[in-house]
């Protein structure tokens, strides 16, 4: 049975290059029958690098089967699988998140979480040589990963090691990063079709802080004022996304990638606690500025409190 390889819901761009990258190596390298597959439509960013590098869009599933192989990249959070898949055949995890719990297998599996940006350069790791000789859509779509993951070295994730494996493929492909970077958060940043719900679930996880369950979205851009000037439709649109979710609230930071820093809105009192416990701010409006953060793995979840 072909072995499904698949990132989390809400695919960004490294939960779609990653199983793109990972379903090549199994079937290329490794010889094990592999598709990758997606876990809901692709963002704008996740578009413009399946068109860049000429790759074609994953199929979307909606869940897995009792005896499914698969492989899950970039998480380890059941709340970000299919409900199916304590079921599955789960056969490995690569991911670069904290380890979150609450996934059960059937046996012992290969598990590789390690500290860094993203989950493409994991993966160049673990292809050892045959990341040199992969297809130049193998390799566009894991430099795109990582200068996302890394905001192209702005995000405090960065390590070096990230930095070196992308120069390294920039250099095999013999493109620019900064005009790749460029033209990537521009496509991340045309949000224009998008409904107001559309953009809160668009790059959101969804993370329980004591008792409080929450949906916690961001949204990167190079042109913060186009989403801050849908403010009020954003907010009316904040608890029916909510409820049909099942969380207490939706966060929202919109981060400016070129200012490096996040605009929270404040709708409610929920909201304004959770920005002055979390992050030390004086909250006197409907939106509050935090200089500096920029990741959501490294500085906003590890620090909300309620």
């Amino acid at each position: 049975m072909t072995t499904l390889v698949f990132g989390h819901k809400s695919p960004d761009t490294d939960s779609t290059a990653a199983p793109i990258a990972w379903a090549w190596y199994l079937t290329e390298v490794a010889g094990t029958d592999a598709k990758p597959v997606l876990l809901g439509e692709p963002n704008t960013e996740a578009a413009f690098m399946l068109e860049r590098w000429g790759l074609d869009k994953p199929e979307i599933i909606a869940d897995v089967e009792a005896g499914q192989p698969c492989v899950v990249v970039d998480t380890n959070n059941p709340a970000e699988l299919p409900a199916g898949i304590a079921q599955a055949d789960l056969r490995q995890i690569i991911d670069h998140h904290k380890l979150t719990g609450g996934l059960e297998t059937a046996g012992p599996i290969d598990i590789t979480i390690r500290p860094l940006a993203c989950t493409a350069t994991i993966m160049y790791d673990m292809m050892g040589s045959a990341a040199s000789s992969a297809p130049e859509g193998i390799k566009g779509a894991m430099l795109t990963a990582i200068l996302s993951d890394t905001l192209e070295f702005r995000s405090p994730t960065t390590t070096d090691h990230d930095r070196a494996v992308a120069e390294r493929l920039a250099e095999d492909l013999g493109v620019s990063i900064p005009e790749l970077a460029e033209a990537m958060f521009a496509a991340k940043s045309d949000v224009s079709a998008f409904s107001e719900a559309e953009l809160l679930r668009m790059d959101s996880k969804e993370y329980s802080v004591g008792g409080t369950s929450f949906r916690v979205s961001v949204l990167e851009t190079t042109s913060p004022k186009a989403i801050l000037d849908r403010k009020d439709a954003l907010v009316e649109a904040m608890p029916t996304v909510a409820a049909e979710d099942g969380v207490a609230q939706v966060l929202l930071f919109v981060v400016d990638i070129l200012n490096e820093e996040a605009t929270l809105l404040v709708p409610n009192e929920l909201t304004k606690t959770v920005a002055e416990k979390s992050f030390d701010a004086t909250v006197s409006g409907d939106t509050v500025v935090l200089p500096g953060v920029m990741s959501r793995k490294k500085q906003i979840i590890p620090a909300l409190k309620v």
